[in-house]
């Protein structure tokens, strides 16, 4: 069993960087993927990236490419994921979740979710 727990979330401007991380208790949380979703306001929830359990390798979204960065901190049960350069259109509740076994980009996967994270970017 994993609990996952998300902050960092706020209102920004365009072009302003913002820190989420995912604080995860539990045993064993070195042995999961996590993965970040976002789901925009009226619309479905989307993957942004996912992160192995050692942290060696990740998956991005095209569209967070090259401005977000996701990292993880096993030691402290952490997982970060920096953005930077966010449009308006980064804005959305931003969930990260769990799973044994390697990084994914379908949510299905995913066993535990936490609560979410807003995250607004104005124009």
């Amino acid at each position: 069993q994993v609990h996952l727990v998300e902050s960092g979330g706020g209102l920004v401007q365009a072009g302003d960087s913002l820190r989420l991380s995912c604080a995860a208790s539990g045993r064993a949380f070195s042995n999961y993927a996590v993965g970040w979703f976002r789901q925009p306001p009226g619309k479905e929830r989307e993957f942004v990236a996912a992160i192995g359990w050692s942290g060696g390798s990740t998956l991005y979204a095209d569209s967070v490419k090259g401005r977000f960065t996701l990292s993880r901190d096993n030691a402290k049960n952490t997982v970060i994921l920096q953005m930077g350069s966010l449009k308006p259109e980064d804005t959305a509740a931003y969930y990260c979740a769990a799973r044994r076994g390697v990084e994914l980009r379908h949510q299905v996967a995913y066993n535990y979710w936490g609560q979410g994270t807003q995250v607004t970017v104005s124009s």
